[in-house]
Formats: C-alpha cells, sequence, structure tokens
C-alpha cells in the first residue's frame, strides 16, 4: 500500500541485539584510489614522503606507492559503524591493531566484526559493546586488524540485562608482533627528502616531543571525512542526533589531524605499525583548535635492514599545552585532552 513502511530500511543495532560470539559480514566493500590519497591530503596536513611520494616509497624498497595508513583504518572502521556504532553515544577505544600490510590503490578493504564483549551500564540505557575487526583485501589476505569498544543505546530500557563479558586485551603488543612490509629497507634513507635528520637513536625513552603547529576544526571537513569513510554515524553530521544540537566530531578525524601534526619532531616515523590502545578522552566540536604532543615510550630493533621501531604516545588537545601534562594530580586527564593514543611506527636506525 503506498505510504506504508515495509521495514526495509536500517535502523541499526541496539544494545541488546548483540551476543557474545556474533559475527557480523559488513556491507559495501570499498576499493582505495588515489583520490583517497588526495582528499586525505586536503583533510589533514599531512607530509610524510613515503605516502606522498611515489619516488620515496620505491627508494625504501617498496614495490607500490602505499596510502597512509589511516586511510585504511578510516574505511575500514567506516564499514563497522551501521552494524556496531550508529545508535552509539561515544566511541571508547581501541587495541591490538595492526597494520598487516601496506594498502595501495587499487585494493579492495572488506570488513567482518565478531563481538567479543558485552556490559550493560548501570543506567540501564546504554551499554558497552566490544568487537574485534578485521579488513581483507581482494585476495583475502588481512590487511588491518583490530579490537575497539563502543557505548551504545538502548532500544528498550527494560530489556533483560545480559551476562556481563569483558575481553582481556593486551596493554600493548610487542615488537616481535609487528608486522614489517616486505621489502622494507631504510639503509639508503634520503633524510633531506624526508624532512628531518632523527633516527631511532636520536629519541629517548621519555622523551617528549611538542609539535608546536595547531588546526582548528570546522564541522564541513569532518563531515566531509565521514562521508568519505562511509561512515553514517548519525552524531557526526546530524544536528538532531545529540539534545544540544552539534556535531561530534569523528575521534579518527582527530587521529589522523594528530598523526600530520606529529610530522613536526616525528617527520622520519613513516609508517604506522600497530596501535596499541587508544581513548577518546573528550568529545570535539567545529572551532575546537587541535594540537599535539607526543611521549616517547618504547623503542626497538626489527629484522628489516635499517629499520627501527618506536614506541609512541600521541596526545591530541584542545588549545596548547606547552607542559605536555596528561594527567593532573587526581589521575585524571588533564583539561583540553581530547585524545591518547598508543602506537607503533617504523622509523630509519
Amino acid at each position: 500500500m503506498s505510504g506504508t513502511s515495509t521495514g526495509k530500511t536500517n535502523a541499526g543495532n541496539f544494545f541488546e541485539d548483540f551476543t557474545v560470539g556474533q559475527v557480523i559480514e559488513h556491507a559495501t566493500p570499498r576499493t582505495i584510489t588515489e583520490g583517497d590519497r588526495a582528499l586525505y591530503q586536503a583533510l589533514y596536513p599531512s607530509r610524510f614522503a613515503l605516502p606522498s611520494s611515489a619516488e620515496f616509497a620505491k627508494s625504501v624498497g617498496l614495490e607500490r606507492h602505499p596510502v597512509e595508513e589511516l586511510i585504511g583504518f578510516h574505511v575500514a572502521f567506516g564499514k563497522t559503524v551501521p552494524d556496531v556504532s550508529l545508535n552509539a553515544v561515544a566511541n571508547l577505544g581501541y587495541a591490538e591493531c595492526r597494520f598487516h600490510q601496506p594498502v595501495v590503490p587499487g585494493d579492495t578493504l572488506r570488513t567482518s566484526s565478531e563481538v567479543i564483549g558485552l556490559k550493560q551500564n548501570s543506567n540501564a540505557k546504554t551499554g558497552v559493546v566490544w568487537v574485534r575487526s578485521s579488513a581483507v583485501n581482494q585476495r583475502g589476505e588481512v590487511a588491518i586488524d583490530w579490537c575497539r569498544w563502543v557505548m551504545v543505546h538502548k532500544r528498550d530500557v527494560e530489556a533483560p540485562t545480559p551476562e556481563a563479558v569483558v575481553p582481556e586485551l593486551k596493554d600493548t603488543l610487542t615488537p616481535q608482533d609487528l608486522k614489517i612490509p616486505a621489502g622494507l629497507d631504510f639503509t639508503a634513507y634520503d633524510f633531506a627528502a624526508a624532512g628531518e635528520p632523527h633516527r631511532l637513536g636520536d629519541y629517548e625513552v621519555g622523551e617528549k616531543v611538542d609539535h608546536v603547529d595547531g588546526v582548528t576544526l570546522t564541522d564541513p571537513e569532518h563531515m566531509l571525512a565521514t562521508r568519505l569513510w562511509q561512515n553514517t554515524a548519525k552524531v557526526h553530521f546530524n544536528t538532531e542526533a545529540r539534545p544540544d544540537g552539534t556535531r561530534l566530531i569523528y575521534g579518527g578525524h582527530v587521529i589522523s589531524l594528530a598523526r600530520a601534526l606529529s610530522f613536526n619532531g616525528l617527520a622520519n616515523a613513516q609508517l604506522i605499525a600497530a596501535i596499541n590502545a587508544g581513548a577518546h578522552t573528550s568529545p570535539a566540536f567545529a572551532g575546537d583548535t587541535v594540537y599535539s604532543w607526543s611521549e616517547v615510550l618504547d623503542k626497538a630493533g626489527t629484522d628489516a635492514p635499517g629499520v627501527g621501531a618506536l614506541r609512541l604516545r600521541l596526545v591530541a588537545t584542545k588549545g596548547r599545552d606547552e607542559s605536555m601534562t596528561l594527567r593532573g594530580d587526581d589521575g585524571k586527564y588533564a583539561d583540553g585532552v581530547l585524545l591518547d593514543l598508543d602506537y607503533w611506527v617504523l622509523i630509519p636506525t
């Protein structure tokens, strides 16, 4: 009958729709193109030489010119949103994320997720869902896998409370867990082309690097980003999704901005190998100016010639904090901290 709803549209999953062990095959495989590279660099002030220059990529042993690692992550993450976080209050964190191999234009990524944990919140209106997601390319090879947890609305506050299952996740991946791209060789690394002379040995554990530069967030840019990655979370582009009528900046947008800003002081951190943990500690909105700083947490060698691994804490802040303070005396995140990301990068020795 004309005008009658047939229930064909997707309202997204609510907390009570998830069960531990459930496997979700996410729709819409996505082919990466050179357009993704160009748009990424238009959205974020990224200047890392390897994804910027095909010749630089060739000079360090890579057969094909990869895009930024976070392009693959955003695309793969976006696939999970309609099924996992369409009805989210907020994305809470990441763990055990590994970039198994570089993503290059022409690769088609397809993503699936397994529900590995559930815990209803005390207000009975929301709950936390943990998933382990994996993106594979057209050859069936894993490109990226990761865990994340998200707070999701309940459809019915009277729905039964599931048994709480909180997964045990690694605090950090070890250097042995990292996947080094085939052929990567930094022995003939061009420091002049890369923009800075600093090698693995120039960084000390405990050292902090103020990346100095800032970028002011705008609604058009972050909404363009969410659409580019086909991220359909309502809170990012629909002013009716939040009671205060504001659009919540996509957390991945803040990650990419902070990573791009880290070039100033970490220009030779060419490849992201893994994300150990991540937390979006405060919401970000249009008009906020994002700065970043890094702390060196660990360093190690690898089996690849001339390639070292540097473990960093990347912190994004609303407004510049020259003191680079992560937490206050009370142990809580300092005012203005937006992102706390623990990750491994590959850098010349």
